[in-house]
């Protein structure tokens, strides 16, 4: 494994980069510039809104790429690359259905902020971790129209592959149904998925597959390993993501990424 090749790290956030506290550590934004003077670049890339993003790595939010709402939007300080939003239509045919899941929540992702119709004190409190610019409306079929769209998340306590996937895998055949996580799973354009945001990134900036390593542990991270050489599977990763990815590091609680970092930057 010649890690001297690598030009491009790209790293999921939860689960990967962040704790089981939901901590970026200490100890990687040493590495980070520690990278930054050997001019290999960083990318965020996370099923996590641009806002929630770049408040874990604020410090460092302008010298990033940020790939968010996995893979529907993706910024260099300001600038937006690239961005994929669902119709109106498609959302209005949706949000019905998804209403008669019992006990999901479902969330209306925009570009500067979420939009939720749940009043339930215990989903608003996890999903702020998450949304950090968010509002409570009465009907999301209401405001379909009002801006663009890059997601829609949907929530249950349980299990959203036992309980969310079997009513919305109707959709596949026209829009992008990712499991994201235990209890979350994600509604999106065909096109907004990690990889195809990546590629942007990867043209921009002139560095090939070859020359990009990447870290991730969910079914949304697949596409995003699929363009890295370098791909890593967390130790705490799906089976799926391990049988994928080309290398595994420790979990997320163990310092996986760190310890990849410092074998680049030696």
């Amino acid at each position: 494994m010649n890690l001297s090749k690598v030009k491009l790290i790209v790293s999921d956030m939860d689960g990967t980069l962040l704790n089981s506290k939901g901590e970026v550590s200490d100890l990687f934004f040493e590495l980070f510039h520690e990278l930054k003077k050997q001019n290999i670049h960083f990318c965020a890339a996370s099923g996590r809104q641009y806002n929630s993003i770049v408040n874990k790595l604020s410090s460092i939010k302008n010298d990033i790429f940020v790939i968010a709402e996995n893979g529907a939007i993706a910024k260099k300080k300001e600038n937006l690359i690239l961005a994929t939003p669902i119709s109106a239509k498609k959302i209005k045919t949706i949000i019905p259905v998804l209403r008669t899941i019992k006990d999901a929540h479902i969330v209306l992702c925009g570009e500067n902020g979420a939009f939720i119709e749940s009043k339930n004190e215990g989903f608003i409190k996890l999903f702020q971790e998450y949304y950090n610019s968010y509002q409570i409306v009465e009907d999301l079929t209401k405001i379909a129209d009002k801006e663009d769209y890059l997601k829609i998340a949907i929530y249950h306590s349980v299990s959203s592959a036992d309980f969310i996937y079997p009513v919305v895998k109707e959709f596949e055949n026209e829009m992008l149904v990712k499991i994201s996580g235990k209890n979350w799973l994600d509604l999106s354009d065909e096109k907004a998925n990690k990889g195809f945001a990546l590629k942007q990134v990867q043209k921009i900036l002139n560095i090939s597959k070859e020359e990009t390593l990447a870290f991730g542990d969910y079914h949304n991270d697949i596409e995003m390993l699929q363009e890295a050489d370098f791909s890593f599977a967390m130790q705490n990763a799906h089976k799926d993501i391990t049988q994928i990815a080309n290398y595994t590091t420790d979990s997320n609680d163990n310092f996986g990424v760190e310890n990849v970092l410092k074998l680049i930057i030696k």
